[in-house]
Parts: structure tokens; C-alpha cells; sequence
């Protein structure tokens, strides 16, 4: 209760903190602004922004931040600046408050916002909700200037992490920014920054009142791309953070951090007899290694796993009994632990099976790409385990729901991470998966109709990376949204309209068996006549591939999440006294990276379609990008090649 007060109370004080605080250091409107037509260091530009400013406070008593952008419309196109959204995060974001908006006209007169803004879902990703407050600036025409201002409440959890992302979709004539850093009674904490790609502007300067400013000129706009890295990875920004190490040099930081991290997961794990009992209730002394560590594996992961429920009240935790674990013997005897804890478990069990297993720190790959050299704790933020299984190095993360043993999230492979011992940790890389480690599997059996229809039976098989993917993203889900998720990945690979519905109860729950979903399929005017000739496209499932690296240029470097292959098999029966006249000739692209096939068969009384497509890519330099959209403009010219079909009367067939 006293610490729900203390956040109405901040809440109450952020609100009634006035919008333009830092007004007077706001440049004013100039004769000039109202007038301009065009910016000459960003032609073309539909808008820019004349002016934003970032004033964050991390003291205890207020923390918020305050954000003001002020936009000149110079297009048409430029008009849908005014519909602003603010991102933020369900749950980790306490409130957006003290919204303000008006739209200057080029004669000055003045129209103010007087709506109310509303929650916008934006996109789900690893358990977590982004969310924004949307609303539209009134009469907006080309020449106008808008200008918009929100204060952003932090839960207090999120201090430590705080940003200033330069870049935007639009370019950035000024832009100002402060941190009023958090100022602890005893002096423990300490603010340190780094930053990436700043655009010839001052580096960040702590002055005499301790406040850290920076002045930026002439941002560029941001070029958003098909696959590209994490935009925070290559937008300009400056990171903070706050550590009570003073230590600065990165491998003694490290070091350090290691142990004290090292330590942490030793006293806990550290339940030796405890864990020889629980072993002999999973494994038989005759399994072979493999088979007893996956024995472990599968045993850790039906641990109820607290990260992956909905959050709950005090009151109700209290109700529930859920006490605090302080080692695994609590976590086997209690049957729950949060991800980190359940991972824990398992090493401990490992070792007690006579494993040698290490806990792992890394940071995925979400957001940003870590780098070692910025000694920053908090950037590793997240851990898993590494077993030595015959001579090899296994990485395991029973702690991340529905991750297959031997696999992990995609988030999580091909990163450093600090493995951990008594002596502070070595850096090592995760492995990364392959293609076949993540595969979507479409077997279709379809009859053309006379009129060029298609319908039949379309079976979707997901495994490795891509099952592990849908089941994260659809764990609070409803049965309806689980339901239109996978009829809109079956339709999405049609190229043509399409109706779908789901026939089977697909396995959401299972970590090891494929996320198999069936379904009635009925596909349109799919073949066209061509004199007394049927045309059929063989490229059923391309729209995914049909839009892809289209552009000639390239800014940023080709980015996949992770390596993926696709599988088509396609059954497609004709009509009676139907036959084919002509089939497309066998395609094959090999190469080291990336991978295509399609064949067409003539099987008399129907046809058979053979179709894939592997990308084993994780980051491409931009210099290769040619070769890559070569590669896509040749997959997209096999899926447009045409099987003709002779109606009613036999033919000679090729």
C-alpha cells in the first residue's frame, strides 16, 4: 500500500507539472518557419521537424520525462504527421500524461487539440504488448506547422534504462536534450553513456549541475527497409545506464560482474544431495547422456513457470501461497520458479547427472547487438545453460516456454554471452541454428474446378524456431485469435484471394512436437484461359517472396532473424478429360547462403508441385545486396512460370 501512494502521489505531481516547463527554452516560431516551402538538406521531404526536445528527470520525485516535436507540413503527403502516435510499453510504462497539440496556419492563426487520445495495440512480441496513444492535430493543410508535447511517467524499475534516439522517419532540423540524473543520498550509483552513429552533433557533456545535455543539427531522416538490423541498432542514439561498479575498463568490469553473477547462481544451485534424489525419479543409471539430459530437460520444463503468467495483485499472491524460492531444492518441492530459476533447476540437475554445465549470460538480439567493450550490466538480459554432451557444446533455455531441447530462441543464438565461473567468465558465441531448424511445411491436395477454381485440403506443419514463435505470441491468446493467426499465415502465402478455415485443434502447448494446423481451402479463379488453353501458375505459395527486395538500393544491411526453410508439396487433380499440354522445366539454385527448387510433374490424371526455398542468412553486408535481389528476382520469375492445360480433348504432353 505505502508504495502504491508513493506512485499516486508521483503521478499526481507529474500531472500537475505544467506542459511547457522547458518552454522558455524553446525557440519561437519565426517569420521564416511560417513561410518555408522546402528544407534544402532534405529535398523532396514531404515534412521535417523544425525543433524537438527531450528533458528527462530520474530523480525519485518526479521521474518523467517530457517530450516536444514541433513539424513543418510541406507536402501533401506530409499531412499524415499530424496523426501522431506515442509507443510505449503495457506494464512497464506507468502512465503518458499532460498531451497537448495545436496547428499554427502559415497566416499564424491558431487551432488547439481539444480530443481525447486513444490506446492503440501496435504489435506483440516475446510476451510483450506495445501499445500507443493515438490522436490527430486539427486542420492540418500543407504550410501549417503542428507542435505536440506528452510527459511520460517510468515505472521505477525502468530508470536505469534510459535513451535518447536521435533519428526519425523525418529529418531533424534542431534537437535538444537533458538527464537530470538520479541523484542516491549515498552517492552508490553512477551514470555512465554511450552512443552510435551521432550525426556530427556535440557529444554528451554533464555540466556543473550535474545535468547532461546535447545539442544535435541537421539529423538525417531514417530510412526504414524489408529486413533490416533492429532500428535501434542503427539509429543514432545515446544510451544511459546506472551501475554501483566503478570500475570503467570493460574487461575488469566484466570480470567483476562475472563473479558477483557466478556467486548468485552457485548459492542457489548449490543443493547437491537435494538434486541426486530428485535425478533418480527422472533418469535410469543405463541411459545414454543424450537421453538422460533430455530426460531432465523435458522434467524442468513442466515446472510451472511464473514469467509466463499474467501479472498479479499482492492479494492475490498472498491468496495463492506462492512463496519465494531461495534454492532449487524450493523450486523441485514447490513445482514453480520464474524462467531464470527453472534454468537453474536444470543445471543443477545436470550436474548432479554428472554433466559438465556452465549458466550463461547473453543479450539477445531484439532491440540492439550487444557489445562487451561498453561496460553495461545491464544489457545482459537474459541467461541459459551450457552442457558439455559428448565433446560438444549444447545450449539450453528450458526457461523460455515451448524452446525444444537443443534449440533456443531465435533471439538468443548467434550472440556473445558471458559464461560463468568462479574466476569471473570467458566470452563465448551461442551457436546459430540452421535452415532446417525452422521449417514451415505446406502439403496441399487440391481439384481444379472447370472454371479455374482450386479447392481441397491445405496442411501447415511448423517446426524448430517458427512453432516456437507463433506458440510465444499466441500464449494469452483466445481460441478465435489462434485461429485467425494461422488462417492469416495460410493466406498470407497465397497470392491470390483465397477463403480458409481452420478444421483441426492444433497442439499450442507442446515444447518438442510441430504446430500442425489443417484446413478447408478454396482458392479463386487460380487458372485463366489462354485460347483453348489453361493456364496454370505453379507458384501457389509466393506471395511472400512476390514483393521482396524489390528496390534497386539498398541503405542498411539484409538482416534475418533467423535461418528458415519452406517446403511446398502440391497435389492438384484435374478434371476429368483434362490434360497437360505443358509443364515449366526443373529449377535449381544452389548456393552457400541461400537455396531454391521448383519442379512440376506430370502425373496423367493431376499434377505434382515440388517447392523450396532455404535462407541460412543472419546479417549480409549491403555490398551483396545485388546479388541477393538477383537471387529473389529469379524465385519470383520460377513462381510466374505457367503449366498448360488442354480442356476436354487429349493432347501431346512435353
Amino acid at each position: 500500500m505505502k508504495f502504491l501512494c508513493l506512485r499516486l502521489f508521483l503521478f499526481a505531481l507529474v500531472c500537475t507539472l505544467p506542459a511547457g516547463v522547458f518552454a522558455d527554452e524553446r525557440p519561437p516560431i519565426t517569420p521564416d518557419d511560417l513561410k518555408m516551402k522546402t528544407e534544402p538538406m532534405a529535398p523532396g521531404a514531404n515534412a521535417i521537424i523544425l525543433y524537438r526536445q527531450v528533458d528527462r528527470d530520474d530523480n525519485d520525485q518526479t521521474g518523467h520525462e517530457i517530450n516536444f516535436v514541433r513539424i513543418k507540413i510541406l507536402k501533401e503527403e506530409g499531412r499524415k504527421a499530424a496523426d501522431v502516435e506515442i509507443p510505449y510499453v503495457k506494464g512497464r510504462t506507468d502512465q503518458i500524461a499532460n498531451i497537448s497539440g495545436r496547428t499554427i496556419q502559415p497566416d499564424g492563426s491558431v487551432s488547439e487539440f481539444k480530443g481525447k487520445p486513444f490506446d492503440k495495440s501496435i504489435m506483440k512480441t516475446k510476451g510483450v504488448r506495445y501499445m500507443a496513444k493515438t490522436f490527430t492535430l486539427p486542420d492540418v493543410q500543407v504550410g501549417s506547422i503542428i507542435e505536440y508535447s506528452y510527459t511520460i511517467l517510468f515505472a521505477e524499475n525502468l530508470l536505469f534504462d534510459s535513451h535518447w534516439i536521435l533519428s526519425n522517419e523525418l529529418f531533424t532540423r534542431r534537437a535538444k536534450f537533458t538527464l537530470k540524473p538520479y541523484d542516491s543520498s549515498d552517492g552508490r550509483f553512477r551514470l555512465q553513456w554511450s552512443w552510435n552513429n551521432l550525426p556530427g552533433s556535440d557529444q554528451p557533456k554533464m555540466g556543473s549541475d550535474k545535468i547532461v545535455r546535447m545539442e544535435s543539427n541537421n539529423i538525417p531522416a531514417f530510412a526504414t527497409e524489408d529486413y533490416m538490423p533492429p532500428e535501434n541498432e542503427l539509429k543514432s542514439r545515446v544510451d544511459f545506464s546506472y551501475t554501483d561498479d566503478l570500475e570503467t575498463d570493460p574487461t575488469k568490469f566484466w570480470k567483476s560482474v562475472g563473479k558477483r553473477l557466478n556467486s548468485k547462481a552457485e548459492n542457489f544451485a548449490g543443493k547437491r544431495k537435494a538434486m541426486e534424489e530428485a535425478l533418480a525419479t527422472i533418469v535410469s543409471p543405463s541411459d545414454p547422456p543424450e537421453v538422460k539430459l533430455q530426460k531432465i530437460y523435458e522434467r524442468v520444463q513442466k515446472v510451472r513457470n511464473l514469467n509466463y503468467e499474467y501479472s498479479k495483485t499482492e492479494q492475490e499472491t498472498k491468496r495463492e501461497k506462492v512463496k519465494e524460492n531461495s534454492n532449487v531444492e524450493d523450486v523441485w518441492k514447490n513445482g514453480y520458479a520464474y524462467g531464470v530459476h527453472v534454468n537453474w533447476l536444470f543445471l543443477a540437475l545436470a550436474r548432479a547427472a554428472g554433466f559438465e554445465a556452465y549458466v550463461v549470460y547473453g543479450s539477445d538480439r531484439y532491440n540492439y547487438f550487444f557489445n562487451p567493450k561498453i561496460p553495461d550490466e545491464h544489457k545482459l538480459d537474459t541467461e541459459f545453460v551450457l552442457v558439455k554432451l559428448n565433446g560438444k557444446d549444447v545450449f539450453c533455455d528450458p526457461g523460455a516456454a515451448f524452446t525444444p531441447f537443443g534449440l533456443m530462441m531465435w533471439s538468443e543464438t548467434g550472440v556473445p554471452g558471458l559464461r560463468l565461473d568462479k574466476d569471473g567468465g570467458t566470452w563465448i558465441y551461442t551457436t546459430m541454428p540452421e535452415s532446417k531448424d525452422s521449417r514451415t511445411i505446406r502439403k496441399a491436395d487440391l481439384a481444379l474446378s472447370d472454371n479455374g477454381d482450386l479447392e481441397g485440403k491445405l496442411t501447415l506443419t511448423f517446426t524448430g524456431l517458427k512453432a516456437m514463435e507463433l506458440r510465444n505470441e499466441e500464449l494469452h491468446e483466445d481460441d478465435a485469435h489462434k485461429k485467425k493467426t494461422l488462417e492469416d499465415e495460410a493466406s498470407n502465402s497465397i497470392p491470390s484471394a483465397s477463403t480458409l478455415e481452420l478444421a483441426n485443434q492444433p497442439d499450442w502447448k507442446s515444447s518438442s512436437a510441430p504446430l500442425l494446423a489443417e484446413f478447408k481451402v478454396k482458392i479463386d479463379g487460380w487458372a485463366s484461359s489462354a485460347g483453348h488453353k489453361v493456364m496454370l501458375p505453379v507458384g501457389l505459395f509466393s506471395a511472400e517472396e512476390k514483393h521482396v527486395f524489390e528496390h534497386t538500393e539498398r541503405v542498411h544491411p539484409i538482416y534475418f532473424e533467423y535461418p528458415r526453410e519452406k517446403d511446398d508439396d502440391i497435389t492438384i487433380t484435374l478434371p476429368t478429360g483434362w490434360q497437360v499440354s505443358s509443364i515449366p522445366r526443373d529449377i535449381v539454385q544452389e548456393g552457400r547462403i541461400v537455396g531454391f527448387s521448383l519442379k512440376a510433374e506430370n502425373n496423367k490424371s493431376s499434377i505434382h508441385i515440388s517447392r523450396k526455398l532455404s535462407l541460412d542468412i543472419l546479417l549480409l553486408e549491403q555490398k551483396y545486396y545485388a546479388s541477393l535481389r538477383a537471387f529473389f528476382q529469379g524465385v519470383r520469375t520460377a513462381d510466374e512460370e505457367q503449366i498448360l492445360l488442354q480442356p476436354g480433348a487429349p493432347t501431346a504432353s512435353n
